[in-house]
């Protein structure tokens, strides 16, 4: 049997393993759960003592309001603008084939779908579903931020959990779950970018504006087809650009990151009660009949499309080294995050689909601002114009901010991976005057702004969903185990009924998993099996875990 392969210090605490001892291990030993090094867990003191590392220690600097704003700034920019329209309208495809049908729709009914039932003005009854799956999860994460208070969010609590493999599982998957979302974000930004330069008249070039991927094809808002469904030659230029804008303030600090954010969650809080308060006047109560049109499939649809929206609670987390009093202040931007964004969410939804048509908003990137321009159209209204325009630019505001918060996140799993040992040290260097994990940064920017101009919303939305919701369930789990394996353990906030939310959040978790189609589920198995060979032949060679 041979040791591992870890730096010196902690070379001479697993030694203390192979000693004869009536007495605790010390607290800050890397622990083995198992003589197999796939199930070899990290002591939570042990990730703990990593981070103060003064090589790679990062700089402390939030407190509770900065924390929510984060999460606000995630959460309302990466669905409110744009995936509500898909969650409320469905999606079509050109061919009818099983892949395309929910998976638990097609375990009851057995047939293939030119596409998925939306939830219509039911959306707002998905939204209280979805809510009440983020709060079982959130006080999960809650409790597991405050005893573990270390950037890596999911991927670090399974490490203190449940071994080395599900760590670099849930890291792997939490890879796809930033880096595909914020592609779906920055792919919003462009829409609303370009809504922005129409307004003061100016009709740039499509090709430069467009994904060059369009599944359903692209038509403006009077059904002219623009472009027929597939591959076009083009690139989404805008979407591009803002990832590469703030990967470089990302770079330059987290304090200069979190004070650029709370200004434009500010902003987009703003726009998105001028909506509200604006469009409330022009409800046609017509458009709310029926209210669940495709009955609870549509419901649970619905909710599994737009609990994309909902992760940013997800990246509070990912920021917990650069916390003040993250045992305390991880809970609250955690929680606080939640309650403020459903209740946006749902005055959204309740307005959105009084106003237009609920199928009208099939395959648009941009409905809030889309429905607005039609209503302008309409009635000719100068209030509602300039309205337009705020919404527009709270929009855009609301996308940067998300696509910063889920770039701070990507980063600094990477960062802590590397730490471990799993990825290569490249990604764990930290820039020697901004203290911010300089590399990874500029590596998740190239990663997710080049496919950013090649594909559309819809089909990046699902991936981002099906890596949130396993993600969910691991880290659930990992408060169970936690419970049973360290109950002494000082908790800053403990999920009150027992283990009640944990199991509850699980079993919401797979039943949202089961309303994503089945093409999802394999392209997401098939990201996992990347992720094992990468594993197999790189990680588990380099890991603090590794044999001689």
């Amino acid at each position: 049997m041979g040791h591992p392969i870890v730096n010196p210090s902690v070379q001479e605490k697993s030694d203390l393993l192979s000693q004869p001892t009536t007495s605790e291990p010390p607290s800050n030993e890397v622990v083995r759960t198992s003589d197999n090094q796939l199930f070899c867990c990290k002591s939570i003191d042990k990730l703990i003592s990593d981070a103060e590392d003064p090589e790679r220690k990062l700089k402390k600097t939030l407190g509770p309001v900065s924390l929510t704003a984060l999460g606000i700034g995630a959460v309302i920019g990466s669905g409110i603008f744009t995936v509500v329209g898909t969650a409320i309208a469905g999606q079509k495809f050109d061919t009818s084939s099983i892949l395309n049908a929910p998976l638990l729709d097609y375990m009851v009914r057995h047939h293939a779908t030119l596409g998925r039932p939306g939830a219509g003005p039911a959306l707002a009854l998905s939204l209280v579903l979805v809510a009440i799956v983020c709060g079982f999860t959130a006080l999960c994460y809650a409790e597991l931020a405050s005893m573990i208070p270390i950037a890596g969010s999911a991927y670090t609590y399974t490490y203190a959990t449940m071994g080395e493999l599900i760590a670099w599982i849930i890291g792997w998957d939490l890879i796809l779950e930033y880096a595909v979302s914020n592609m779906a974000v920055s792919v919003g930004f462009s829409a609303h970018l370009v809504d922005m330069i129409e307004w003061f008249g100016v009709r740039p070039g499509l090709r430069w504006i467009s994904p060059a991927y369009l599944p359903a094809g692209l038509s403006d808002l009077k059904g002219n087809v623009l472009y027929t469904p597939g591959l076009h030659f083009g690139f989404n230029i805008p979407a591009f650009l803002v990832v590469m804008l703030l990967t470089v303030v990302l770079v330059r600090g987290i304090r200069e990151s979190a004070e650029a954010n709370n200004t434009m969650v500010i902003l987009k809080i703003a726009a998105i009660l001028a909506f509200i308060i604006a469009a409330s006047h022009y409800i046609n109560p017509g458009n709310w009949h029926p209210f669940a049109p495709m009955g609870w499939s549509g419901v649970l649809t619905g909710g599994s499309i737009i609990f994309f929206t909902y992760i940013g609670f997800d990246s509070v987390s990912t920021a917990a080294e650069e916390a003040k009093n993250p045992q305390r202040d991880l809970p609250i931007g955690i929680i606080a995050t939640l309650v403020v964004c459903t209740l946006l969410y749902i005055g959204v939804a309740i307005v959105l689909t009084g106003v237009v048509p609920w199928a009208s908003l099939l395959d648009d990137a941009a409905p809030v601002a889309n429905s607005l321009k039609g209503l302008v159209s309409s009635t000719h209204s100068n209030t509602l114009r300039w309205v337009e325009l705020g919404v527009l630019f709270g929009a855009m505001m609301g996308m940067i901010s998300s696509l910063l918060v889920f770039q701070l996140g990507q980063a600094r799993v990477w960062f802590s991976m590397s730490r471990d040992g799993l990825l290569p040290r490249l990604f764990g260097r930290v820039h020697p005057k901004y203290r911010t994990p300089a590399t990874a940064t500029w590596i998740a920017g190239f990663v997710v702004g080049i496919p950013a101009g090649i594909l559309d919303i819809g089909t990046l939305s699902d991936l981002s969903n099906i890596g949130t919701l396993f993600a969910f369930v691991l880290v659930s789990i990992g408060v169970i185990i936690l419970r049973h394996r360290d109950p002494r353990r000082h908790r800053g906030f403990r999920a009150p009924g027992g283990i009640a939310a944990p199991v509850l959040s699980v079993m919401f978790c797979v039943l949202l998993m089961s309303g994503l189609p089945i093409l999802t589920w394999l392209r997401f198995f098939a990201w996992l099996a990347i992720g094992l060979g990468i594993y197999i032949f790189y990680s588990r060679h380099h890991s603090e875990f590794a044999r001689r």
